[in-house]
């Protein structure tokens, strides 16, 4: 079987949005990102760290387009790493200083990571990957876990 290059990453993701507007405050304001660029009126780009886009948003199915319906195919959540605990720290609490519901959290065992969606409804997974060397293996296989992530621990991190 031919598997893709072990150094291959995900380098973007592009949203379509019902409100370009509310979209870019919520993805600046509330998760830290910053606009590179504008196409016209129907899409911004934003990025950490200066890259050209890690998120673009867009409203070209047109103004107040409806998101999927409950249990469709599609996107189920996209996922933002974190350097570490800290800095994951920082974003959950300026996402519950913005009154923006958590849904879940959790302890993979191979990483941690707050749930929560975007105005159009788009999952967000925020997460830090431990450190390689701590994961553990079962016949061969990785084992992960489902198990919960105390919040107030984590923001303990904050100074």
């Amino acid at each position: 079987m031919a598997t893709i290059h072990p150094q291959a990453q995900i380098g973007h993701i592009h949203l379509t949005v019902a409100d370009l507007d509310r979209a870019e405050t919520f993805y600046t304001q509330v998760l830290g990102f910053e606009v590179t660029s504008r196409l016209g009126l129907n899409a911004v780009f934003l990025s950490a760290g200066g890259y050209h886009h890690h998120i673009a948003l867009n409203t070209w199915a047109g103004p107040n387009a409806k998101p999927s319906p409950s249990g469709a195919t599609g996107l189920y959540h996209f996922a933002i790493l974190l350097p570490n605990r800290l800095e994951l720290a920082k974003v959950v609490k300026r996402v519950i200083d913005c009154q923006v519901q958590i849904d879940g959290a959790s302890d993979h065992s191979v990483s941690q990571a707050v749930y929560l969606r975007d105005p159009d409804g788009n999952g967000i997974e925020l997460y830090i990957d431990r450190d390689r060397s701590e994961w553990v293996y079962q016949d061969g296989e990785l084992v992960m876990t489902v198990d919960p992530l105390d919040l107030s621990e984590l923001l303990a991190e904050l100074p």
